[in-house]
């Protein structure tokens, strides 16, 4: 792709940094920080949200096209509210309309659309006006498909467009390829998975930092900590943590790390099983600082009710800390149980789908069986550090996705739905 003017890319995303940013926003960051701006000239076009933002910005490598309504430094909770929450609908339509409108200023070479239930239609519409620029797909859901589906039913023409008109399509996990597949994608599906930034996560800190941390959590001698970095929805099925509580010893506490919408209705539930001096709620952690959470803890465990791939699991991993989840989505990618995968080295143990004694069952055995724990961790981190690396993956996606967007092959129209 070395050529004396760079390829530009236009990426849709819903919103960007520096606030209100994703997993999916920090994957699009991490992928073109790595990749140089005389190779490939990125564009971001996504919702401003918050008037003090402003409307053309350069983050990192990427310019940033800000649009919409805003109000005045809005929360997360105020996204979902009147007029901010209506911008995301809006959006479906506008945001192909106005990519349309800045490909004719910046004559784009190819668009990249992040996820399908937040950029798919307006990538569609986009197809619609300019069929010959080249186009990937990313899917990086957490929702189940038949959730995202039900949910994209007024835009379902461009929605289902996205997936049969695309060149390619990336995606994090095998469960999401199968999804696009049965959605009728007919282009080439790459998986590229999402990473973690591995030396943070691999990073050492001294026994006094350590203890510090425990004591201002008012750890004890003896007691055992689980823990989880989880959006507070229902998707990631912390209740179910919480109520396996009560078959857990009662030197047993639950770090509950993270916010959103369920937080007062998880923190009632705990209430109600008598638990509650048994969770704590840390709230909002910046990533900086987890890895020190997670190596004053015992077990990570998120119980998902469905999952693209969980990028969560994976910090905990390079974290050294074993993994506790349940086999949906993309977790089954790399998370291997030595009953279920008998013919893999064990990289963490599968729980039952909404099974608060089965997900008990699996913590006490890594709380319980010193073997076991240090064989999973150990399997875990050495894949990690070989197969979810910022540099692998961003490298992976500039020659498996982005080179072929600009290869004869597709420029001719001769690969993908477009041909």
């Amino acid at each position: 792709m070395s050529q004396s003017l760079p390829k530009k890319i236009l990426i849709f995303s819903l919103a960007y940094y520096p606030k209100y940013v994703g997993g999916a926003e920090v994957a699009i960051k991490e992928i073109t920080d790595r990749i140089a701006s005389d190779d490939i000239e990125f564009h971001v076009l996504t919702l401003r949200f918050d008037r003090n933002l402003p409307r053309l910005s350069k983050e990192g490598n990427v310019f940033v096209h800000r649009v919409g309504f805003t109000t005045k430094d809005p929360d997360m909770g105020d996204l979902r509210k009147f007029p901010l929450h209506y911008m995301k609908v809006l959006w479906q339509i506008w945001g192909g309309v106005l990519a349309a409108r800045l490909h004719r200023k910046e004559k784009f070479d190819a668009v990249w659309a992040m996820m399908a239930h937040s950029c798919g239609a307006p990538v569609a519409l986009f197809n619609l006006f300019h069929p010959k620029v080249p186009f990937v797909l990313t899917l990086q859901e957490g929702d189940p498909p038949e959730y995202i589906e039900r949910k994209m039913l007024p835009f379902w023409p461009l929605f289902v467009r996205a997936f049969r008109k695309a060149d390619i399509i990336q995606v994090i996990s095998s469960f999401l390829g199968a999804w696009a597949r049965r959605m009728g994608a007919t282009a080439p599906i790459v998986l590229v998975p999402n990473a973690v930034d591995t030396k943070r996560f691999l990073q050492t800190f001294s026994p006094e930092e350590l203890e510090a941390l425990r004591q201002k959590l008012g750890k004890k001698q003896g007691e055992k900590y689980i823990i989880t970095t989880s959006r507070l929805v229902k998707k990631n099925a912390v209740d179910i943590v919480i109520r396996a509580m009560k078959f857990l010893s009662a030197d047993t506490k639950f770090l509950v790390l993270g916010i959103g919408p369920d937080e007062d209705e998880l923190k009632k539930l705990a209430k109600d099983e008598g638990v509650a001096e048994r969770v704590l709620f840390l709230g909002q952690i910046g990533h900086a600082e987890l890895p020190k959470y997670l190596r004053i803890s015992d077990v990570f465990t998120r119980p998902s009710r469905s999952e693209g791939m969980g990028n969560s699991f994976v910090e905990a991993m390079a974290a050294s800390i074993p993994v506790v989840a349940t086999p949906v989505g993309g977790i089954t990618d790399f998370l291997f149980d030595p009953k279920q995968n008998p013919d893999k080295e064990p990289t963490g143990l599968f729980a039952n789908v909404e099974d608060p004694e089965d997900t008990a069952r699996a913590l006490k055995e890594f709380l319980e069986n010193t073997e076991l724990r240090e064989r999973c961790v150990a399997n875990a981190r050495r894949m990690v550090i070989g197969e979810y690396d910022w540099d692998l993956i961003a490298k992976n996606m500039r020659e498996k996705v982005f080179a072929p967007l600009f290869s004869p092959a597709i420029q001719g129209g001769t690969l993908g739905s477009n041909s």
